[in-house]
């Protein structure tokens, strides 16, 4: 096992190393302070100022857009440091299955597949009220929580609506099989792109195949920008109406004709998801309960939650001050000069995080 490069990052101790990616690394830690697992995501700069200058902007936009974050469906965000050429976040640790695994057998459940689509819906609904795009919605994203929860990781390309960081022209950002049509085409996105995404993600849970699967990267884009998914009745018969409609105007090519609101689609998938509930026997007769749509069905269980927040999210957690903490990085922070704890002896990393895995189980975080 390769030596880990530091042993301490601020006040959080460094246990071991959770999993990496072409461009970022995630180490499982203690916070010394509060006796706590987390995990942190790290940011080794480069040498060359230039790239160090847009890379740390890219850091403190991600923070940004991950400190105003606070939700059920989104992983929190504990702290953001740096220590000597290290800036880092410190977020909470997740314990689950990623739902890129879960949709390796092929369609999920439909009571299944609606309940999540509900909760990542209410989710973004509460990040687009921040001003937060995601712009890689995908299952390798959603990890599912042994109650039944769904939520959001990895807000790493996440963009600011009135931020001045800027990706270059054409430049696309996301999963391609996911992507919206103006990501393909490498117009202005807003956060309609988050919704196409979802209905392409919900459109492969229930039909059990991608809406878009090019025989190669540009057959793939060349459908995304023109063509039609085939209908979901093609696949898995039986599929309500009302879920068929809710895919078709998720992933409707032009944005202005998509839903306007991630709410709305929440609410909506909420109903379909009450009905097809009540169908199966899990729910007793009596009204429709959309009116909360992360009050999800848990998976496991097949009972309702006890979990029901405010579509437009809880207060900021108490021992994250996001204002702070971007002012010590932004001005520079005194233990930003204090000497490593141990050499530094790997190349300097990227900002997104990837997953761990350790005993059987994924461990996996992302952020902002």
């Amino acid at each position: 096992m390769q030596p880990l490069p530091f042993t301490h990052l601020g006040r959080y101790r460094v246990v071991r190393e959770l999993g990496r990616g072409a461009m970022g690394v995630v180490y499982l830690a203690e916070d010394e302070s509060l006796l706590r697992e987390v995990a942190i995501k790290t940011l080794l700069l480069p040498d060359e100022a230039g790239e160090r200058r847009h890379l740390e902007a890219r850091f403190l936009q991600e923070a940004k857009a991950a400190g105003s974050l606070n939700h059920p469906g989104i992983i929190t965000i504990h702290d953001l440091g740096r220590e000597g050429d290290h800036l880092y976040i410190a977020m909470e640790l997740l314990e689950g299955t990623e739902l890129r695994d879960r949709m390796t057998h092929g369609m999920l459940p439909l009571h299944e597949a609606v309940d999540i689509a509900a909760q990542v819906a209410a989710a973004l609904g509460a990040a687009h009220a921040r001003g937060v795009v995601h712009r890689d919605i995908k299952p390798g994203n959603i990890m599912l929580l042994p109650d039944g929860h769904a939520k959001i990781m990895d807000f790493g390309i996440a963009r600011m609506q009135k931020s001045d960081v800027r990706t270059q022209s054409g430049t696309m950002m996301g999963s391609p099989k996911y992507m919206s049509p103006e990501q393909v085409g490498g117009h202005p996105v807003d956060h309609r792109t988050d919704i196409f995404s979802l209905g392409s993600m919900l459109y492969e849970m229930v039909a059990g195949v991608p809406a878009f699967s090019g025989s190669n990267l540009g057959q793939l884009l060349n459908d995304i920008l023109r063509g039609a998914p085939p209908p979901v009745a093609q696949f898995r018969a039986g599929v309500p109406a009302s879920v068929d409609d809710v895919i078709a105007r998720a992933m409707q090519k032009n944005p202005l004709a998509r839903y306007q609101d991630a709410a709305e689609m929440a609410r909506d998938l909420a109903l379909c998801r009450t009905a097809i509930n009540r169908a199966r026997g899990a729910l007793p007769p009596g009204p429709d309960a959309g009116a909360d749509p992360y009050a999800a069905t848990s998976t496991g269980t097949l009972t309702q939650t006890l979990v029901q927040p405010s579509i437009g999210g809880l207060a900021l957690a108490p021992e994250f001050d996001s204002a702070a903490g971007l002012a010590r990085l932004e001005q520079g922070d005194p233990a930003a000069s204090a000497p490593q704890r141990a050499p530094r002896s790997m190349a300097w990393l990227g900002w997104l995080l990837a997953y761990g895995v350790a005993a059987g189980v994924a461990l996996a975080v992302a952020l902002p």
